[in-house]
């Protein structure tokens, strides 16, 4: 009887107390990371995403000085970027 008793005991505990809050604990754990970027997150992606844009056409602009200035620039890149992969 004693047997029985010494797994009933931690067993009834197990299954009333820890495992309904580590259930809770769990989904709502995930339900925050399903809901997605916060707002400062956000703002801070789309600040980001106008920096990247802003780039891109500061790289096209000189760009297309180089095409007009030093038309076989790429050429040269290109030559120099295999000499230094041998």
């Amino acid at each position: 009887m004693s047997g029985l008793v010494f797994f009933f005991v931690p067993t009834v505990i197990f299954m009333g107390l820890i495992a309904p809050l580590w259930l809770l604990l769990h989904y709502l754990s995930k339900g925050r990371a399903s809901k997605g970027l916060s707002a400062a997150d956000r703002q801070e992606l789309e600040a980001a995403l106008a920096l990247v844009d802003r780039l891109e056409d500061r790289i096209e602009t000189l760009e297309t000085i180089l095409d007009a200035q030093h038309s076989d620039w790429r050429r040269y890149d290109a030559s120099r970027e295999s000499q230094r992969r041998s």
